[in-house]
């Protein structure tokens, strides 16, 4: 989450009275994230999170994303619900850009992870996956392989300044990635963004999960990569295998992984840690004048990559590949 686009008083509340929300009583803009333009917004009725989306964002997708959040939410699985206008629409213009608002999901996200996160996160997710299976939408993953070389060469000449010989890693990378992507993995929609700071706990108890910005139709499997990347090392990059098996452990109670996604499991990897690197340089480049926005060091990731590159299958996740 962040904010690019500042929203007055006056354009929020001539928003808002288009919904069944109550009178403005305060709103504060979100300064966590890169994407989209988030506030809390606080109404007589209750707090909810405004999301205005920025260019990253087709507005061809929203129906996607808030479809898909309606779903889940009727499935039972806990995520924000898109509140309706009175008019049915779930999507409005403010400040010239698109707009929605949803409900406020309880919880916050662990600041420090521990097993008991990564357990949760793991069943958590299956249970996504499978309320997911019977959503009628399908929208390609356009942070997928085929974007990934694109998304490199407009930032090739400026890596090096990162780090020495980035560039030619990364190139190199991503000619291995080209020649052994796993194919014909079951694939359903992931939300293909669970980083820590979108999944809540209240207590150790997880809550839900929120920024559906990102979801797609693609492999189960690559959903699971993706946490390994981002939950299961510590800040020092260093790789925790109890995290991990913990994770696996959960996401197993719901739904077992077939040979091949096992097989598949340290490409999948390198190929998320890949996706992050490159997002991350883009944006470390590209960082908009006076934005409230947090930037990220791309410099993570690369070393997850150079983690992941070093491993022959994946046992060396904790999982049992036999």
């Amino acid at each position: 989450m962040a904010v690019y686009t500042e929203v007055g008083d006056d354009d929020l509340q001539t928003f808002l009275a288009g919904y069944d929300l109550g009178r403005l009583l305060s709103y504060k803009g979100i300064a966590e994230g890169v994407e989209n333009s988030n506030y809390v917004v606080q109404t007589e009725r209750g707090s909810y999170i405004l999301t205005l989306y920025e260019k990253r964002v087709r507005p061809a997708d929203l129906p996607f994303f808030l479809g898909l959040m309606d779903h889940l939410a009727a499935k039972g699985f806990p995520c924000p619900t898109p509140i309706h206008d009175r008019n049915g629409n779930a999507l409005n213009p403010l400040a010239g850009k698109p707009a929605a608002i949803v409900s406020f999901l309880n919880g916050v996200w662990p600041r420090r992870i521990r097993l008991t996160h990564t357990a949760q996160l793991g069943e958590a997710m299956a249970r996504m996956h499978i309320a997911g299976a019977s959503f009628p939408g399908q929208r390609a993953n356009d942070l997928g392989l085929a974007q990934w070389r694109p998304l490199f060469e407009l930032i090739a000449e400026r890596c090096d300044s990162v780090v020495d010989g980035l560039a030619y890693l990364v190139a190199a990378e991503l000619d291995a990635l080209e020649a052994h992507w796993p194919q014909s993995l079951p694939t359903g929609v992931i939300h293909a963004d669970l980083f820590p700071d979108n999944v809540f706990f209240i207590g150790d108890s997880f809550s839900g999960v929120i920024d559906y910005y990102f979801a797609c139709t693609d492999a189960y499997a690559y959903e699971l990569a993706i946490c390994l990347n981002a939950w299961c090392f510590e800040p020092d990059t260093s790789f925790n295998i109890t995290k991990a098996r913990g994770m696996f452990a959960g996401y197993q109670k719901l739904r077992r992984l077939g040979t091949a996604e096992l097989a598949a499991l340290t490409w999948l990897a390198r190929g998320a840690a890949m996706r992050f690197l490159l997002t991350r340089l883009y944006d470390w480049f590209n960082h908009p004048e006076g934005a409230r926005v947090t930037r990220k060091d791309p410099r993570e990731y690369l070393a997850k990559l150079r983690f992941h590159q070093g491993l022959a299958s994946a046992a060396a996740y904790g999982l049992d590949v036999d």
